[in-house]
């Protein structure tokens, strides 16, 4: 695959088809199972769209917070944002 041209490497594919899978998957979820919105800790109605946005919005505050005050590797944010993700899930 001639990806040099963009600077990409393959973490950055990665990330962007697991992020393409979400959607594809939330969309199948919204035509085999529609969802009502639901008021969680947000205090707002939000749908399964709605908490992967803040889900992944949320995950680049952790990482930018975090290495913005000193952090080497990124093994702690990624835990920390696996946790704010499945947090958002699971009470929002």
């Amino acid at each position: 695959m001639d990806t040099v041209w963009m600077a990409w490497t393959w973490q950055t594919i990665l990330f962007f088809g697991l992020i393409v899978a979400a959607l594809v998957v939330l969309t199948l979820l919204a035509i085999y199972r529609p969802e009502v919105p639901r008021r969680g800790i947000l205090r707002f109605p939000t749908t399964r769209g709605d908490r992967l946005f803040v889900s992944l919005v949320g995950s680049a505050y952790i990482f930018i917070a975090y290495m913005r005050f000193g952090g080497e590797t990124l093994w702690y944010p990624l835990v920390a944002a696996i946790l704010f993700g499945i947090a958002m899930f699971r009470f929002a």
